[in-house]
């Protein structure tokens, strides 16, 4: 893996300057950390209305309280050291994907170092066969939630598809209304081509959403983010949801995407068959990214990879270190990084 470059900060506001080199104007900003992670299969321990054996005690796994409260702990020191090198209060705000149940949420949120902040949740329940679905946790000294509603992705062809919704939540952030969409796109399962069709509905759903919103606010400010089970370059992601790596070509409807920059460098957020993928992605609509009709602007993005979070031998050193390799425990974190886009408001 390249490591991301650290971008400097002062406490919570960062120096940066602009024009020439002969006249230079300091300008101040202050950070908000957005993120997204797929926590692996945050289970609890309780036999449940969904496909939930695997991770009972008793099973295969062993799943038990031990290890339960375990992976807990593991998951909230990542996302209390995440962005605090820009805020002190780190992520503001995060998008969770393959959590089983909103009480599962409300353990990690009142896990230490998480329990100071004061998360809320948002979260519904899914259709999903496996019983995992997205979940979104803010700091409400940040955003203030306003509206949250769910959207079922049907397959016409498949009366039998169940996949987990895409939660759209609203709310205020600087005097800006953020729009954000958490996702987690069907797997490959069966083969990236024959499991395409499924993840090109996904982003026809997304594209749906996203242009209902446009439509009514041309300056609309909507972060899209998940595990879309596709990389940045892919049709479903640059074709059908409609997403570009270049800042020039944002414009209209079409979204920036921060990602594909950092995919072709070969930074990844999950590793598989000996090779990286960017399957976890945040996003951009325009605005955004010009800073037109809001207070909020896009400044860079992350695949926050520090050491602690990967294999350190074998022959899968340097890859995500999960909580187990098949039924082998190994007590680690999750099989994907987790990514944040740092938004910036200038301070006047």
């Amino acid at each position: 893996m390249k490591p991301f470059r650290r971008l400097s900060f002062l406490l919570a506001s960062a120096i940066l300057c602009h024009g020439a080199m002969a006249q230079q104007e300091e300008v101040r900003y202050e950070p908000r950390p957005i993120g997204f992670w797929n926590l692996e299969n945050l289970y609890d321990t309780l036999d449940g209305p969904n496909d939930d054996a695997e991770f009972l005690p008793g099973s295969a796994k062993d799943w038990n309280t031990d290890r339960y409260e375990r992976k807990l702990r593991h998951l909230a020191r990542v996302i209390g050291e995440m962005g605090t090198d820009l805020l002190p209060d780190g992520v503001v705000c995060m998008g969770l994907a393959e959590v089983e149940t909103r009480g599962v949420v409300e353990d990690l949120i009142h896990t230490p170092p998480l329990d100071k902040r004061q998360y809320r949740i948002v979260h519904h329940d899914s259709p999903d066969r496996r019983g995992v679905d997205v979940a979104f946790i803010y700091n409400p000294k940040y955003f203030t939630l306003l509206h949250e509603r769910t959207y079922a992705l049907h397959d016409p062809s498949d009366s039998l598809f169940r996949t987990r919704d895409l939660l759209v939540v609203s709310g205020l952030m600087d005097g800006d209304t953020l729009h954000i969409l958490v996702n987690h796109w069907p797997s490959r399962f069966g083969g990236e081509k024959k499991s395409l069709p499924k993840r090109k509905l996904a982003a026809e759903l997304g594209r749906h959403v996203v242009d209902s919103l446009l439509t009514r606010n041309a300056n609309a400010r909507i972060l899209y983010m998940g595990d879309l089970n596709d990389d940045p370059v892919d049709p479903a992601v640059r074709k059908f949801l409609g997403t570009t790596g270049d800042k020039n070509l944002v414009s209209g409807k079409k979204l920036f995407n921060p990602m594909e920059e950092l995919y072709k460098k070969g930074i990844g957020s999950m590793a598989w068959r000996d090779s990286w993928n960017l399957f976890d992605q945040i996003i951009l609509s325009p605005a955004l990214v010009t800073g037109q009709g809001g207070e909020l602007k896009y400044f860079g993005v992350r695949v926050y990879n520090q050491p602690y979070l990967r294999q350190t031998e074998g022959n899968f050193a340097g890859y995500p270190l999960r909580t187990f390799v098949g039924d082998m425990y190994t007590s680690g974190y999750s099989d994907h990084f987790p990514v944040y886009v740092i938004l910036v408001k200038e301070l006047k």
